[in-house]
């Protein structure tokens, strides 16, 4: 079987005209096809079309489209009483609450409505297609299609095939996700699907983090933006899309896996749920907001004025070491070159994925005087240092006043193997391979499905490209090592390709 999606007289049905229904309707009005519309609840749909027409007049003013095309787009557009009048449609679209039952219900009667060659496809974002698909008499046309808000602007569409779903529905799929003029990503069921999986490295990191004590929501964020180039930190993103959304999808990940560590949640993230300290929308989450909903965050306190008066840097990494080096003399730092730091030298160390104790105690350094420096990210725009639990303040303040010298803030954080970006960037790159080892989708996919969906300056394998594979490796190896917790076990396709020495993007022959 298989659907022309191209056909000009090509109908497509949206069930739910929220945010998601109506975004949804939008693009496919624009890409040229007919769209049947209707809402449970009554005048929502029209108060949806209305929306829509605003939003097509308003890309016409804009220039993206003609006067022409939005008025011709919006008349594409027909409001039906209920799921009930879909029959015409060759393929429907259910944009519903999130409710297992209620999605099996509304599926179990449109079968019975529409012909047999018409798709049926849920926008779920995170339950299970197979799940949702189980009891239709015919689950193999049925598949998930999984767009992001707001729809007319996020690109991605994720076509997502249940166990039984056939092949060629999905092929349809991916040409209606291009006719809709989104980037169809496909992917076989999985839970979190793709994107959704490789945020929880971001998010829960970075939750983990500051439960530890190594770091502050506001510290942490500043760090993924200046260190790690995100668009936004991870408490902001938080704060944005709210912790009603973010932890119960947390949770239903970990539980879906059977509590794979690398989903474990946070408590930081429960409680706060708990409590209704949801982000923005609730006026409080991890930062409180003024008037005019702006984040309350305290300024950076000036960098100290204290310098070393001499500075010993461990050649133990080699990169790293140079990197410093470099960076010290711009600095006109006085850099000892004994093979030992002299009694009072300020001593720096360039871990990967160690922390700075076992860096120091390893190395046989005076931990009082010993400062790590993260120096596999760029140190343009801020850089990262971590003092051991015994780092004596003066040595502390001489480390970043030295390094702030320039006019680049630093951040400090207390002991953690793999400082911040290290850590959360890892975590993504292993959830990323993780995703590939279980032929979910393809690397270069997931890369594409990443970088448009979640607005991530790298996606997972061109990040472990850019960092280094075997940098990658090391720090989860030595996270793992360090921490004995499965959470951080480097993924077997990840190591694989480490000891090849061979990019992450490399395809499998």
């Amino acid at each position: 079987m298989k659907l022309d999606v191209n056909r000009p007289d090509l109908t497509v049905g949206v069930i739910g005209t929220g945010a998601m229904g109506r975004g949804i309707v939008q693009v496919t009005a624009a890409g040229g096809m007919n769209v049947l519309m209707t809402d449970a609840r009554p005048g929502a749909a029209a108060e949806a079309r209305d929306f829509i027409a605003k939003m097509l007049e308003r890309a016409a003013e804009k220039g993206s489209m003609s006067k022409e095309e939005a008025a011709a787009a919006t008349a594409r557009i027909t409001i039906v009483d209920s799921h009930k009048d879909m029959k015409p449609c060759h393929v429907v679209i259910e944009a519903i609450v999130e409710n297992l039952e209620a999605k099996r219900a509304l599926f179990g009667e449109l079968e019975t409505i529409v012909t047999p060659d018409c798709i049926m496809v849920s926008n779920t974002s995170s339950m299970s297609v197979t799940t949702i698909g189980a009891k239709l008499k015919t689950p193999q046309r049925f598949a998930g299609f999984h767009f992001f808000n707001p729809v007319p602007l996020m690109k991605l569409v994720e076509v997502i095939s249940g166990l039984l779903t056939e092949e060629w529905v999905c092929d349809a799929l991916m040409a209606l996700g291009k006719r809709m003029t989104r980037e169809p990503v496909r992917l076989t069921d999985a839970p979190g699907f793709l994107v959704n999986q490789v945020g929880r490295g971001f998010t829960l990191e970075a939750s983990h983090l500051v439960y530890e004590g190594v770091s502050t929501f506001a510290d942490v964020d500043r760090v993924m933006r200046d260190v790690g180039g995100f668009r936004m930190g991870p408490f902001e993103l938080m704060e944005l899309t709210g912790l009603d959304v973010t932890q119960p999808a947390s949770a239903l990940i970990y539980n879906q896996f059977f509590q794979e560590p690398r989903y474990r949640p946070n408590l930081i993230m429960q409680e706060r749920y708990e409590a209704g300290v949801l982000g923005r929308k609730s006026k409080k989450g991890f930062y409180d907001y003024d008037a005019d909903m702006k984040a309350i965050v305290a300024a950076e306190k000036p960098a100290p004025a204290a310098r070393p008066e001499s500075v010993w840097v461990s050649s133990v990494e080699v990169q790293g070491s140079a990197k410093l080096k470099e960076l010290l003399g711009k600095l006109d730092a006085s850099i000892e070159t004994g093979a030992k730091p002299s009694a009072q030298a300020l001593i720096l160390v360039t871990p990967i994925g160690e922390d700075a104790t076992t860096a120091a105690t390893s190395q046989n350094l005076d931990p009082k005087r010993t400062v790590a420096v993260d120096t596999l990210f760029p140190m343009v725009k801020r850089r990262t240092i971590m003092t051991t639990p015994i780092t004596d303040p003066a040595y502390r303040d001489a480390a970043h006043g030295l390094l702030a010298s320039d006019g680049v803030p630093v951040t400090v954080c207390r002991d953690s193997p793999g400082f911040i970006a290290q850590r959360i960037v890892a975590m993504i790159v292993n959830i990323g391979c993780s995703i590939a080892q279980s032929r979910t989708s393809v690397p270069a996919d997931i890369d594409k499905a990443v970088t448009l969906g979640l607005n991530y300056p790298n996606g997972p394998f061109k990040f472990a490209d850019v960092l280094g594979v075997q940098n990658i490796h090391r720090i989860l190896e030595n996270m793992n090592r360090i921490y004995a917790d499965p959470r951080y076990r480097p993924n077997i396709w990840l190591t694989r390709r480490a000891k090849l020495g061979v990019s992450l993007l490399t395809p499998e022959l």
